[in-house]
């Protein structure tokens, strides 16, 4: 493996050979790509592919490569020594790993990859999309690497089931579609999750938030405020329910409830729950909805839903409600207003025939606080509201703002100018907060902090 690490070094983290690079060898992409197909033919008749494909231990693959870099020596091309190195690498991806993706899944600063069949590659990286000179030879080529992702987890994906969610060895998570669904060809879309966690540190480095707004949200979590998260795609939700539920005391059970594990919790006492799809059959699937009821026979302190997406919904209300206080929960809504609407028409869904109002009702006095979060143009993160749900007025939910981001203007390089407020508003949860033994300083409330 030593061999292997080496000429990783030296070619950097991307294996993909740039269509500049083919051409200035004199090859087209169809040729590169059938130059690559005839060393793998080449090593299907040397080695056991079935066989070795299973095996991820640093010998096989040394052993492997050293085969293919043999074959790719005697290869009678105008490919230099550097671009029949990466040849060599991008045949041994196609044999342990993903073919094509494998140099953006080994890339820690990319957080989405979307295949639009393909030709066509999107990684996101820093917030922002660019399209990649990743290509695949053609849809065939795509699709053997989508029922690689797809048996690894026991599923399968054809014209009878053309849509799969699945997980990837390091927890990406995978949601393909294929044809006849996808008009254009098959599409793969991956979110990655960084290795590194991130830390409040982090946060506020990167001027998520400013320093009294969290320290407000700790005081929150540790006094067993009930918090909900809310967002758009890609907002930064779970990030920051990681980061808010490291103040959760290690003294308390607590029981995670998510469609894919992302939640990366440091306490000791954590019971990580996981839906689980329909099997081939389409039988057997778990919902969220049953997992957060039998949480309720758990004894757990804290519940921890990852986002509500429908019924459950209700069923977490009324654990809210009902002694499990310093629950957490995100929610897909574009503004604080908007999330009480989307848990109102979520809970709606469990068909109890309940009222509007006693839905609301149960908003109201189960849910403490709003934490609205939103991803700007320039790939930024930002918390634009910290807002108490303060009660009933009539039939409304009443929220107040304690911390607003109030978007200025865009810089000529592009960044978002705005600045970070306090309304003057002082919580009515301060006195909660008080009773906990968790000093909540005026200061807070009076900071104003710009970003540039």
């Amino acid at each position: 493996m030593g061999e292997f690490n080496s000429i990783t070094s030296q070619l950097g983290s991307s294996n993909a050979v740039p269509a500049a690079d083919i051409k200035r060898t004199g090859l087209s992409f169809k040729e590169y790509q059938e130059l690559k197909s005839s060393v793998h033919r080449d090593l299907i008749s040397r080695v056991d592919l079935e066989r070795v494909a299973n095996q991820r231990d640093d010998h096989t693959r040394s052993q492997v490569l050293s085969v293919i870099q043999d074959l790719v020596a005697n290869l009678k091309t105008p490919l230099s020594g550097r671009e029949r190195e990466r040849l060599a690498l991008e045949v041994l991806d196609e044999v342990f790993g993903l073919g094509p993706l494998e140099p953006v899944l080994q890339d820690p600063g990319v957080s989405d990859i979307l295949v639009n069949g393909p030709r066509q590659v999107y990684v996101e990286r820093g917030g922002i999309l660019e399209e990649s000179n990743i290509m695949f030879k053609d849809n065939a080529h795509l699709m053997n690497i989508i029922d690689k992702i797809v048996s690894a987890v026991g599923r399968r994906v054809d014209e009878s089931s053309p849509m799969v969610d699945a997980r990837l060895a390091d927890g990406s998570r995978v949601n393909v579609i294929i044809p006849p669904l996808a008009i254009d060809g098959p599409h793969i879309s991956i979110r990655r999750f960084g290795h590194i966690p991130i830390t409040e540190d982090d946060l506020l480095r990167n001027q998520t938030l400013t320093k009294p707004m969290l320290e407000l949200l700790r005081a929150a979590v540790k006094a067993r405020i009930n918090v909900v998260i809310s967002g758009g795609t890609g907002a930064g939700k779970t990030t920051l329910l990681n980061v808010l539920s490291g103040y959760i005391s290690e003294k308390e059970r607590i029981v995670t409830i998510e469609d894919s594990a992302e939640l990366q919790l440091k306490q000791r006492h954590c019971v990580r729950l996981e839906t689980r799809p329909a099997n081939i059959e389409g039988s057997g699937s778990i919902m969220q909805r049953q997992l957060v009821i039998n949480s309720l026979r758990m004894r757990p302190d804290r519940i921890v839903v990852g986002e509500v997406r429908g019924e459950e919904a209700l069923d977490m209300l009324q654990a809210m409600n009902t002694g499990h206080d310093g629950s957490m929960t995100t929610v897909h809504a574009n503004s604080p207003r908007d999330a009480i609407a989307r848990i109102e028409t979520m809970a709606l869904m469990a068909n109890l025939n309940l009222p509007e109002k006693a839905v609301r009702r149960q908003i109201a006095s189960a849910v403490q606080l709003i934490v609205q979060i939103a991803r700007f143009t320039d790939g930024s993160r930002r918390v634009t509201h910290v807002t108490e749900i303060s009660g009933m007025e009539d039939d409304v939910v009443s929220l107040q703002d304690v911390f607003v981001f109030d978007k200025q203007g865009i810089s000529p390089d592009g960044r978002v100018i705005g600045a970070f407020t306090a309304t003057g508003v002082r919580p009515n949860f301060s006195e909660r907060l008080n009773a906990s033994g968790i000093s909540v300083l005026a200061s807070w409330f009076e900071h104003s902090h710009s970003v540039n």
